[in-house]
């Protein structure tokens, strides 16, 4: 038996990619000066998270746009006037609606994958958004013709495709990202809303058999932008025992900026079933301080206090860029703390006997 470590996926962007996508905005740079751009930026990506020790890596989210808005690239069928989401900064990100249907995406992830996989000697794994995010677009005014019933369907066979793809392409596994769920309860505090999406989610794995079961995560943290969350103030335990109700086998979770780990780790050890596995968060990406690697072995032992040692793993607790144009955090400095991760699980590997 080994000690898992994962990345949840994405890293800033180099300042050189940041500043071609800007010029080709202005129509200053032409598509395949572009296109080069991003291959640089990927290359430059995967190299450096191989040099960390990662077992598995990703693409680094290094071409898309944002990690939720990546299908809608291209769709027209948007209005700019969808849900917002205020983060604890006073910034607020802003989701599209839908304006007619039926949906479709435009953008599929294995159009990541692909490339990377063709770069990449370790094992890549594949973030992809989730369906209950994607539920988000639907005006709450309605659309005529076109039912919330309607276009959730589209959803799930939306999002089921995006995770075939990659499955089917190579990916190592595909993490459904699920950073509204915490999100949930600050918008409904009466689990309403969370529980609407723990059932569009598994409505999603439910198109999958267990031959494919082991390859399929969720990452869920209170979000992360320019160094500030959306939902760090919701009680961990109205979310914890839902989600380990997703049918899913492998479990991201934000663990490090928590204030009181202990009792986190309880409630996930009280939760978590037969066969999944949670990869706890022990690099904190808005932390501009690089953890030692004794301090994330230390916060490894700890949890194996709480989950059984073929139930655990380890991970950052969120994307270090989760939207393309957060430079809150510096590059060289989210790969310092992925391999900070890498050693520090090594360090608990050896003095747990695994």
């Amino acid at each position: 038996m080994s000690l898992p470590t994962e990345q949840v996926g994405s890293i800033p962007r180099p300042l050189e990619l940041l500043d071609a996508i800007d010029r080709a905005q202005k129509g200053e740079l032409s598509g395949s000066a572009l296109a080069e751009a991003y291959d640089a930026a990927l290359s430059d990506t995967i190299t450096r998270l191989e040099a960390t020790g990662s077992p598995v890596i990703s693409d680094g989210e290094q071409s898309k746009p944002s990690f939720a808005t990546y299908p809608l690239a291209g769709l027209e069928s948007l209005s700019p006037d969808g849900v917002e989401i205020p983060f604890e900064d006073g910034h607020v990100r802003q989701l599209p609606a839908i304006s007619e249907g039926p949906f479709r995406y435009q953008v599929y992830s294995e159009s990541f994958l692909r490339p990377a996989l063709e770069m990449a000697h370790v094992p890549v794994k594949q973030a992809v958004i989730s369906a209950s995010a994607m539920s988000l677009l639907y005006p709450p005014h309605g659309l005529e013709g076109y039912s919330q019933e309607q276009f959730n369907a589209d959803v799930v066979n939306e999002v089921t495709r995006d995770i075939r793809g990659s499955l089917d392409a190579g990916a190592h596994n595909v993490q459904m990202d699920f950073t509204e769920g915490r999100l949930a309860l600050k918008l409904d505090p009466s689990g309403g809303l969370l529980d609407a999406f723990i059932a569009i989610n598994n409505a999603v794995f439910a198109n999958f058999g267990p031959e494919d079961r082991p390859r399929l995560g969720v990452h869920t943290c209170p979000g992360g932008d320019h160094d500030s969350a959306h939902s760090s103030d919701v009680d961990y335990a109205g979310l914890l025992p839902a989600l380990f109700g997703l049918d899913a086998t492998n479990f991201y979770i934000q663990l490090a900026s928590e204030s009181d780990p202990d009792r986190v780790l309880g409630i996930i050890g009280e939760n978590i079933r037969p066969g999944q596995r949670a990869f706890i968060g022990v690099i904190d990406p808005i932390d501009p301080e690089i953890e030692s690697p004794e301090l994330v072995r230390e916060r490894i032992l700890r949890a194996a206090q709480y989950i059984p040692l073929e139930q655990l793993g380890t991970t950052d607790d969120c994307g270090f860029s989760p939207f393309a144009d957060d430079i809150s955090t510096a590059r060289d400095l989210a790969f310092a703390k992925i391999a900070a991760r890498v050693e520090g699980t090594a360090l608990a590997a050896a003095e747990l006997g695994i």
